[in-house]
């Protein structure tokens, strides 16, 4: 799943669409026509085949194209979930699911306890792309099958939900660039980051003091963080990064639907009141209601 494989150019792969977005680091500014944030560019006849390309879209990066109203967007509704084990491995249930314990008031946290002994982290060289996402689908493929069709799913976009945030806050953040893959297939585009080499520089490249403060964040979820509704967090285990509990949610953009993952921390019956309709509650992170 979303690999790179070597392909023949008569392959049926070709017959599907490919494209890469790049956003440089620190381009801010680009020259588009005055107004609209949209721009379009025709580039030239090819000699060779005489056809003329597709027409190219550019979206511009400058903030003031963006200060008006936010266009239609239909709250996120859950439809799934995944669970990523010690080993990365993909199970289609919720057994990685925690839930959110209160602390108390002057909590007193050592966020670095653990750290040198008990800290196992996930592999960054291994990039997942949209690996796990698809094997939610392969696996539960009739709920989001399109009615027309037997193979096409009734949806416009697949992605993270971290890719989607990178995209949105482009004319925002200026520092870091990105690149991301979209590869269209039986009308659903998948968007799936790539790794740019300023970001493996940086990654390769961490100082020792940045490696130690990521850990504290996951220290802070064992502090918080308990297996079950009635049980309490247990700060003494091993921190493991591999694990990992993921939400899957479809939602709306004026005409476009999307499924979109995302990982979340735990699980608190005290946020269920906030969405009408929710039956067990809701995320602590990220307000996803739960049909």
């Amino acid at each position: 799943m979303d690999h790179h494989r070597s392909r023949s150019p008569n392959s049926r792969y070709h017959s599907h669409h490919h494209s890469a977005h790049r956003r440089e680091r620190g381009h801010g500014r680009r020259n588009h026509s005055d107004g609209d944030p949209l721009t379009h560019h025709r580039d030239q006849l090819d000699v060779k085949t005489g056809q003329t390309p597709l027409r190219s879209q550019t979206l511009s990066t400058r903030k003031d194209f963006y200060e008006r109203d936010f266009p239609l967007y239909r709250q996120p509704v859950e439809v799934g979930c995944f669970s990523l084990d010690c080993q990365r491995r993909f199970f289609n249930d919720g057994r990685q699911m925690r839930y959110y314990v209160e602390p108390d008031k002057n909590p007193n946290f050592d966020l670095k306890d653990g750290y040198k002994d008990r800290y196992i982290r996930r592999d960054e060289n291994v990039k997942e792309k949209l690996d796990h996402i698809l094997r939610w689908i392969l696996a539960n493929k009739e709920t989001l099958k399109s009615k027309g069709t037997a193979d096409a799913l009734d949806v416009d976009f697949v992605t993270w939900r971290g890719h989607l945030t990178k995209l949105l806050t482009t004319p925002y953040e200026t520092r870091e660039g990105w690149l991301l893959a979209a590869t269209k297939f039986n009308g659903t585009v998948y968007i799936s980051e790539v790794e740019t080499e300023a970001a493996r520089i940086e990654r390769e490249n961490r100082p020792e003091r940045n490696k130690e403060m990521m850990y504290w964040g996951y220290k802070f979820e064992q502090y918080t963080c308990a297996d079950n509704a009635d049980s309490l967090p247990d700060p003494s285990g091993v921190v493991n990064t591999n694990e990992a509990f993921c939400t899957v949610v479809q939602t709306r953009l004026i005409q476009t639907t999307q499924v979109v993952g995302a990982v979340f921390s735990t699980w608190s019956s005290s946020y269920c009141g906030r969405f009408q309709g929710s039956r067990r509650g809701c995320r602590f992170h990220g307000d996803f209601p739960r049909l």
